[in-house]
């Protein structure tokens, strides 16, 4: 192990806010989950619960693990926190269905008195209503990613730590817009056709495969800043970059296509349109039988 990456490990610690909050977020979904499944076994099986513990996870790990420590020396490790972030975990958390388990993981008398009437205000639900439309979900997850990719953009991001956090807030609210009308979770309802997502998702590889190309065939230096760090592995700078742009490449086509044939599979199955209302049928006559809150339309 080179004495770089030594220094590097030997200075992290485990980050007490992030790992708190990561904790209460799952104890809160957790409680809610068993107290759903004592209602109806089938209400939230455990693939659902377990989607959204590693959804939570890889966020923690993206942020709080020592994956972050690299992101300033590696622009490959920086790469792959941000397919974390904005790819990967807002995805499997919203596969969670995590409204539900949250809402009942939560004090009642708080979800009663402060949380009800607020997703009923109307200004909110309009405004919820204009945010999930999959036009401004898209346009939302192209510009975090292009922009924040404009080299000076993405060295204040590096160079400065308030803009860090603010970068990795846009990418996770990015990555849940992005994700919300493919996944359509509780309570949110499809806007378009649903056909019309394959198309979005299309689209969506795009701006990933111009950028991604970029980074593989340039014969330069996109972000200078990477020369003035250590290099724990003994790359060079271009080969770092085109490893960063290779990792993009690949997991952006493999994981958009994912969602495509699952949505093309039902597609062709000629789905019963009531169908994929079922599990948020289960997911009612639950809070209903639990005399919990129901549900609050926050889309």
């Amino acid at each position: 192990m080179s004495p770089a990456l030594q220094a590097v490990l030997r200075s992290w610690s485990i980050p007490i806010p992030l790992t708190v909050a990561t904790l209460l977020v799952v104890f809160t979904y957790l409680r809610g989950w068993l107290r759903l499944r004592t209602a109806s076994v089938t209400v939230l099986p455990g693939g659902r619960l377990g989607s959204f513990l590693l959804g939570v996870f890889l966020i923690w790990a993206a942020l709080g693990s020592p994956l972050a420590l690299f992101d300033e020396e590696l622009l490959t490790v920086h790469m792959l926190q941000h397919l974390l972030l904005m790819t990967i975990a807002p995805a499997l958390i919203l596969v969670g269905a995590p409204f539900m388990p949250l809402l009942h993981g939560l004090p009642q008398r708080f979800v009663k008195t402060v949380l009800s009437p607020l997703f009923r205000w109307p200004r909110l639900q309009r405004a919820g209503h204009f945010v999930t439309q999959p036009a401004l979900c898209w346009f939302a997850a192209a510009a975090a990613l292009v922009g924040w990719h404009i080299p000076a953009a993405f060295t204040l991001g590096l160079q400065s730590e308030g803009w860090h956090i603010i970068e990795h807030a846009s990418f996770l609210g990015a990555g849940f817009l992005f994700w919300w009308p493919v996944i359509q979770p509780w309570p949110s309802f499809p806007i378009w056709p649903r056909w019309s997502i394959l198309l979005y998702l299309f689209l969506a590889t795009l701006p990933c495969d111009i950028l991604s190309a970029f980074l593989v065939f340039s014969d330069r230096v996109v972000y200078p800043v990477y020369f003035s760090v250590p290099h724990p592995f003994g790359w060079s700078v271009l080969d770092d970059q085109e490893c960063a742009g290779a990792l993009m490449w690949t997991c952006i086509t493999i994981i958009y296509l994912v969602p495509a044939i699952i949505l093309t599979t039902r597609l062709l199955g000629y789905r019963n349109p009531r169908a994929a209302d079922f599990e948020t049928s289960k997911m009612h006559s639950a809070a209903i039988s639990s005399q919990e809150p129901q549900s609050f339309d926050i889309t």
